[in-house]
């Protein structure tokens, strides 16, 4: 029996336990429980985000019970008109009570498209499935095993790591089937290992409502690359100070090493100062199906808060020093200059990229839980006449309360210098999106 095989029919046997655990164990439960599965971000660690990171963070309480979102978006550049597209969905979930430190874990999430009688040649596909339509998903389903300082989740899950992450800025996150493991004996340091073998949602590039083959999600086909091996050290031992280093091995296509520390510190009584750096290099590895990759990534971002005012200022500075960066991130990627539509990976080569911005929360005049922000990168290529674009982000948020929150988001492209696969002059564009959101 090939290795693959093995691995589908464990995926299939997990999910069969899952149905029983929820069966015979929540049927004697008369409450839902939290669901804890502690990660490095759950940790008392500083992390500098960069602005796609902000708009797609992923909050566990927010994943916790349910949830009802609406969505709209729309895309328009300057040959064709706006692409539009409606959404309603949500998410409920499944958690049954801890038995002997093993608990089952469901989530069914849904997305419902409003603009069915649109005409589809203007219609945006970017909330829905392949053929553009409404489906329902299991994108959760998962046993927990929780043991004093070890930790096991087996099925289909969220992953928040440097390249596998949840990416959430639409209507549904990314997830993935993976078996996963985390370690905290030795004091402060939490070790985390991982091996993921599908993928689901919008950051998949092919069908959001299927869990693919990893080789198929990067665009493999006829190739087996036995999905990706992941691990990782995280040091927590000094207050305001994060020092994380991890391992993926993308099975016949690249081996890649990433390290990042930050560091915050509190110039006056109100006002802090944080830094950070990140290294990032990949490899080819094995029958290397992807070609050649030799990526040597340098990262530096400064973050400023000014608490009393409700002001922060951030900016970065990556660059890319062999021939280009990874292109192998699952979801938003780590880069500190990532924005809502580019990141470093769309070079394709060696270049480098630079942004500021700035965020302002109000909480004055009877106004609160309000926020603004607004933030400008540029991306070039070593040879700029292969590729040279900026982007202006502009955003706002509303948290009603607790319960009830609103994000919209306008991002703006223009290029300077780059032609697509037709050798035709990409064409500028722009993007609107509105996200509402009710936790329940």
């Amino acid at each position: 029996m090939s290795f693959e095989k093995i691995i589908h029919i464990g995926i299939k046997r997990t999910i069969i336990l899952i149905h029983i655990f929820v069966y015979f164990v929540y049927a004697d439960s008369d409450h839902q429980t939290d669901i804890k599965f502690h990660s490095h971000q759950e940790s008392s660690l500083f992390k500098i985000q960069s602005v796609r990171n902000i708009l797609g963070s992923f909050d566990p309480l927010e994943h916790s019970y349910g949830q009802l979102r609406a969505g709209y978006i729309t895309f328009s550049d300057t040959l064709q008109k706006n692409k539009d597209a409606y959404a309603v969905g949500g998410h409920y979930h499944f958690t049954t009570k801890s038995w002997k430190g093993i608990q089952a874990n469901l989530a069914l999430y849904t997305i419902l498209n409003l603009d069915i009688m649109q005409n589809q040649n203007y219609s945006n596909s970017g909330f829905f499935n392949a053929g553009g339509n409404s489906y329902i998903l299991f994108l959760k389903a998962f046993l927990d095993g929780d043991w004093d300082k070890t930790k096991i989740r087996v099925g289909r899950q969220i992953l928040n790591t440097p390249h596998l992450d949840s990416d959430d800025i639409r209507m549904m996150p990314n997830s993935f089937e993976a078996y996963t493991i985390t370690d905290n004996h030795i004091k402060d340091i939490v070790f985390t290992a991982g091996f993921v073998t599908k993928m689901a949602g919008q950051g998949n590039g092919l069908d959001t409502s299927r869990f693919l083959k990893i080789e198929k999600v990067l665009g493999l086909q006829n190739k087996n690359s036995n999905g990706i091996f992941y691990a990782s050290a995280t040091y927590t031992g000094v207050e305001d100070f994060s020092l994380m280093s991890w391992y993926y091995n993308y099975h016949n296509i690249a081996n890649i090493i990433y390290f990042e520390s930050s560091y915050q510190y509190n110039v006056l009584r109100n006002v802090s100062l944080a830094l950070a750096i990140q290294y990032n290099q990949s490899d080819n590895s094995g029958s290397a199906f992807l070609g050649k990759q030799n990526s040597r990534t340098y990262g530096i971002s400064a973050e400023a808060n000014f608490k009393d005012i409700g002001l922060t200022v951030l900016s970065a500075y990556t660059q890319d020093n062999g021939n280009g960066a990874t292109g192998l991130s699952l979801g938003g990627g780590p880069f500190f200059t990532s924005m809502e539509i580019q990141t470093l990976d769309i070079l394709g080569g060696a270049g480098n990229a630079w942004m500021i911005g700035a965020g302002h929360t109000i909480d004055y005049a009877g106004f609160k839980g309000i926020t603004i922000g607004l933030a400008y990168a540029v991306f070039k290529a070593k040879e700029t006449s292969l590729y040279a674009s900026s982007e202006i982000n502009a955003v706002l948020e509303y948290n009603w309360n607790k319960e009830l929150s609103f994000m919209a988001v306008y991002a703006s492209i223009d290029y300077h210098e780059g032609k697509d696969a037709n050798n035709n002059p990409f064409n500028d564009y722009q993007q609107f999106r509105l996200i509402a959101k009710y936790n329940f």
